[in-house]
């Protein structure tokens, strides 16, 4: 079924659709960047740890040990601290959202008049902003998401889930810190070193082309970036644990 909100250049009125195609995507939600960034922590710190362990040059069994230690512990980090955060949020927006919805049971006029100053500031013509406003006031749900939107900056209806943001923290985190300590279930000495090396390098500038990707700008760029922060937090752990277990040894 289609509207005829429209007018084509003849004067007749032209057809148009009920819902149109969303271009954009959901980026308020919280899953998809608790997925992309969870990935990206987990390679970084799980990389970094791994090789600063095996830079005082133990035995596989520990750098296994201090790996897994790593991924069991970031992961339930990143998880929990994503479901307070989330939670939180989503705690003071319906609280304010509730503010919202009370002044306009309230002061339904005053309300009135404060969106159509929204709508004049934004050059809407003063009869075009009456009467706008006023048909969105008919109804309180539509008038509350409006004012929502205009005076709070937010939708109501895209709060997202602390709980799937949490999950998607915790798997993506346990995905990224897995991949460096591969090797180390399979071999040991500088062998696995240069393998957990290149598997780093390989996930973060798959994690980087990602990233840069769906958020629309350079791959190259962001692939490269990407790894250049992951090759230098891994060198400076590494050399850092060499020094001390060169020390310890010495001792």
């Amino acid at each position: 079924m289609a509207s005829t909100a429209g007018r084509e250049p003849g004067g007749e009125r032209a057809e148009l659709p009920d819902s149109l195609p969303e271009h954009h995507r959901d980026i308020q939600g919280g899953t998809a960047r608790a997925a992309v960034f969870g990935v990206s922590d987990g390679l970084l710190t799980n990389v970094s740890l791994i090789l600063g362990v095996a830079g005082a040059s133990p035995t596989s069994g520990l750098v296994r040990l201090a790996g897994m230690a790593g991924l069991v512990a970031g992961a339930i980090s990143m998880a929990a601290g994503e479901y307070i955060s989330m939670s939180a949020q989503r705690e003071l927006i319906h609280r304010e959202v509730g503010v919202e919805r009370e002044e306009l049971r309230r002061n339904p006029e005053f309300e009135r008049r404060e969106l159509v100053s929204v709508y004049l500031k934004r050059g809407v013509p003063p009869a075009i902003a009456e009467d706008f406003v006023d048909a969105l006031m008919r109804d309180p749900e539509v008038a509350l998401a409006v004012h929502a939107r205009e005076e709070l900056g937010i939708d109501p209806s895209r709060t997202g889930s602390p709980t799937r943001a949490a999950v998607s923290s915790f798997v993506s985190f346990a995905v990224g810190a897995l991949i460096p300590l591969i090797p180390w279930f399979f071999g040991t000495g500088w062998g696995a070193v240069i393998v957990s090396i290149v598997l780093g390098a390989v996930a973060a500038l798959a994690i980087g082309a990602a990233i840069g990707y769906f958020s629309e700008r350079s791959i190259v760029r962001a692939a490269l970036r990407q790894l250049l922060i992951t090759a230098g937090a891994a060198a400076v752990t590494f050399v850092v644990g060499r020094l001390v277990g060169g020390g310890t040894a010495g001792a």
